[in-house]
C-alpha cells in the first residue's frame, strides 16, 4: 500500500534512513549530515531501489528551510541586523562578483556562452541556509559576533538571488535563451515591463515588505501571539506559532516576491521582540529538527555518483571555485574590513558551499534555455559534495586558525575586565533587560576567580539563583548566551561569560578547573549532561547541582554522579505540601492477645 501513500512512505523512508545512517556516522565521529545526505542518494532515483517521490521531498524540505529560518529569527533582532550591515552588505557584494568571475570562467572553458558563464558563476556564489545554520549551531557559535556576521552575509545573499531569479526571464533572449517564459510576476508581465521596470517593481516589493514587517508586523505578531498564550492552552500556542511561520513565509513569497526563507527569517525577528519567543523556540523545535533532516535528504537525491565517473574534471574545477575560491575572497573580504581572523576563517568556512537557491537558479536557466543540461549537472554535484565536506572546512579553519593569528594579529584583541558583582534581585534583572545587548566575543574573557560558584543559564530559575547568591554575597560567574539577558547582568555588574557552556573555550573562561561549585540552571537535560562530562574532565572534584523536568532526566543526570538533582515538580509538591496542616495519622490500636 505504500506506493499508493508517497507523502508517507516518502517521510518514512526518508525519516527512518536518515536516522540510521545519521547514527553511524555519528559514531565515526562524523557530521550527522553526511548520514542524512547519504540516505538521500539511498532513496533517489539514480540508485537501484525505493525512489522517494521527488515532488514531494523538495516542498518537505521547504518547510525545513523555513523553520530553521524562522528559528534563527527568534534569536535575531532588528539590531543586531543593523548592527552588521556595514561588512554584510559590502563583503556579500563583493564576494558574490568574485565567485561570479570565476565561474564563468570555468563555463567560458568549457565552451559556454556568456549568459550561461554569469548564471553558473551566481549559482556558485551563494551558500546554503541551511547548511550554514546548521554548520553555526554545531559549532556553537550562531550567538556569537562572527555568526551575526554570517547569517547578515546571508541574508544578503538571499536578497541578491531574489533579484536574480526575477531578472533573469527578462533578460534571457539577451543572454543567449529564450524571452518566451514569462516572468511569473503578474504585474511585470501585465504592464510588460523592460528590465528597469522589472529592477525597480523587485526592489519596491522588497522594501514594501520590510515596511510592513517592521511596522504591521511588529504590532500585530507578538499581539497574536500573547492572546493565544492567554487562553492557557499549550497546543494552541504551539499550533499558532508555526502557522504564523508559514504563513508569514508563503504570504512573502505570494505578496511581495520574496524567499519563503527570507519571510520566515523576518517573522521570527519580529517575534524576538515578544517576551514569549524562547517558548516559541521551544515548541518549535521539534519539528524545526525534523524537516531540516528532510532538506539534506532532499539533496541527496539529485545526486547521481556516476557524474564523478563520467566527468570528474569540471565537478572538481567547481568544488574548487565552491571551497577555496569563496572561501579566499571573504577572507581577504573581512579581513579588509579590520575583523579578527576568527572571524575571517568563520565566514570563509560558512559559505564554503551551495545549496538551494543555486538549484533554483540552475532549473530557472535550464528552462529558460540559458544554461545547459549539463550545468544543471555540474551545480548539483557541486552542492553535494561541498556539504559533505564543510565540517572539514570547518574542521581546517580551526587548525589554521592559531598560525594565522601569529602572522596576521600583531597583538591580541583586548576585552573589558568585570567589575565586582552587585547586590540584585530578579526584579531588577528583568528592569535591566532594556540595556544594550552586547556582542558575543569570539573568545570569551577568562575571570579571574577561584573557588567560586559557576551558574549556566540565567532565565526564570536562574535569575532567581543569582539573586538568592548575590545576597549572600557568594562569589559567582555565570555562564549566559541570550543576549538581553546578558545585557541585563553587565548592567547589574554581574561577572557573565557570553556563551554556550557547552563550548571548551567558554568552560575554560568560567575557570572551571578550579571552581567550587556548578549549578546547572538550563532547561534542556541532554546539553546539561555534555556540560557536566566536560566539567567533570577539568575538575573531578566539581560539586554539580543540576536541574530536571523528568525521572528519566533525573536517572540520566544521576548516572553521571552529580551531587544533586532537582526536579522542579517534586520540589513544587513539597512545597504545597508544607503549606497543608494534615491531620496526624490515628495511631494503630495495640494488638490485643487472645
Amino acid at each position: 500500500m505504500l506506493h499508493d501513500a508517497p507523502l508517507i512512505s516518502s517521510i518514512v523512508a526518508g525519516l527512518g534512513l536518515a536516522f540510521i545512517f545519521g547514527a553511524i556516522a555519528n559514531r565515526l565521529k562524523i557530521p550527522p549530515l553526511v548520514g542524512y545526505l547519504f540516505a538521500g542518494v539511498l532513496v533517489g532515483p539514480h540508485t537501484p531501489g525505493f525512489v522517494a517521490d521527488q515532488t514531494l521531498a523538495p516542498e518537505l524540505a521547504e518547510i525545513g528551510v523555513i523553520l530553521l529560518m524562522f528559528g534563527v529569527g527568534l534569536h535575531f533582532s532588528v539590531k543586531d541586523l543593523l548592527s552588521v550591515r556595514a561588512i554584510a552588505i559590502p563583503g556579500a557584494v563583493v564576494q558574490i562578483a568574485a565567485a561570479t568571475c570565476l565561474g564563468g570562467l570555468l563555463a567560458m572553458a568549457l565552451g559556454w556562452g556568456w549568459g550561461a558563464a554569469l548564471l553558473l558563476g551566481l549559482a556558485l556564489s551563494v551558500a546554503s541556509t541551511v547548511v550554514l545554520l546548521r554548520a553555526l549551531q554545531d559549532q556553537r557559535i550562531l550567538d556569537t559576533s562572527r555568526g551575526r556576521i554570517a547569517v547578515g552575509w546571508l541574508v544578503v545573499e538571499d536578497l541578491a538571488m531574489v533579484l536574480a531569479l526575477v531578472l533573469l526571464p527578462a533578460f534571457a533572449g539577451a543572454m543567449g535563451g529564450t524571452d518566451s517564459v514569462a516572468t511569473h510576476d503578474p504585474i511585470a508581465d501585465y504592464f510588460q515591463l523592460n528590465w528597469v521596470g522589472v529592477l525597480a517593481l523587485t526592489l519596491g516589493k522588497v522594501v514594501a515588505f520590510v515596511v510592513v514587517m517592521l511596522v504591521v508586523g511588529r504590532r500585530v505578531i507578538p499581539w497574536v501571539l500573547h492572546q493565544i498564550a492567554q487562553s492557557g492552552s499549550r497546543e494552541l500556542f504551539r499550533l499558532g506559532v508555526l502557522a504564523i511561520a508559514l504563513g508569514v513565509a508563503y504570504g512573502a513569497a505570494k505578496l511581495f516576491g520574496v524567499s519563503l526563507a527570507l519571510g520566515a527569517f523576518f517573522a521570527g525577528m519580529i517575534m524576538s521582540e515578544s517576551e514569549l519567543s524562547h517558548q516559541a523556540a521551544q515548541d518549535s523545535l521539534p519539528l524545526r529538527d525534523a524537516f531540516s533532516v528532510l532538506f539534506f535528504v532532499s539533496v541527496g537525491m539529485l545526486f547521481d555518483p556516476l557524474a564523478l565517473i563520467d566527468d570528474p574534471l569540471p565537478i572538481l574545477a567547481a568544488l574548487f571555485i565552491i571551497i577555496f575560491g569563496k572561501s579566499v575572497a571573504a577572507f581577504v573580504i573581512v579581513r579588509l574590513f579590520k575583523h579578527p581572523v576568527a572571524t575571517a576563517l568563520t565566514i570563509s568556512a560558512s559559505l564554503a558551499q551551495i545549496g538551494e537557491f543555486s538549484f533554483i537558479l540552475a532549473e530557472l536557466g535550464v528552462n529558460l534555455g540559458v544554461l545547459p543540461p549539463e550545468g544543471r549537472s555540474l551545480i548539483l554535484a557541486g552542492a553535494i559534495l561541498s556539504i559533505l565536506l564543510n565540517p572539514l572546512a570547518f574542521h581546517g579553519a580551526e587548525r589554521l586558525r592559531p598560525w594565522l593569528e601569529r602572522k596576521l594579529e600583531k597583538t591580541p584583541p583586548t576585552a573589558p575586565v568585570a567589575t565586582e558583582q552587585a547586590r540584585i534581585t530578579t526584579d531588577a534583572i528583568a528592569d535591566s533587560e532594556s540595556a544594550p545587548a552586547p556582542a558575543l566575543e569570539d573568545a570569551p574573557v577568562t575571570t579571574s576567580k577561584s573557588n567560586h560558584i559557576v551558574l549556566v543559564g540565567c532565565g526564570r530559575v536562574g535569575s532567581l539563583i543569582v539573586a538568592g547568591l548575590a545576597e549572600a554575597q557568594e562569589t559567582l560567574v555565570v555562564i549566559e548566551d541570550a543576549t538581553r539577558v546578558t545585557a541585563a547582568l553587565m548592567a547589574l555588574d554581574v561577572e557573565t561569560i557570553i556563551g554556550n557552556a557547552v563550548r571548551d573555550d567558554v568552560l575554560a573562561a568560567a575557570n572551571v578547573a578550579h571552581a567550587a561549585t556548578l549549578i546547572l540552571a538550563i532547561p534542556n537535560a541532554f546539553e546539561a549532561a555534555q556540560v557536566i562530562k566536560k566539567a567533570k574532565a577539568l575538575n573531578p572534584h566539581l560539586t554539580i547541582i543540576a536541574r530536571a523536568h523528568s525521572d528519566s532526566e533525573v536517572s540520566l543526570l544521576e548516572e553521571l554522579d552529580v551531587s544533586a538533582v532537582i526536579m522542579g515538580e517534586r520540589e513544587i509538591a513539597k512545597g504545597v505540601l508544607s503549606c497543608l496542616t494534615l491531620p496526624p495519622k490515628d495511631p494503630q490500636p495495640d494488638a490485643v492477645p487472645a
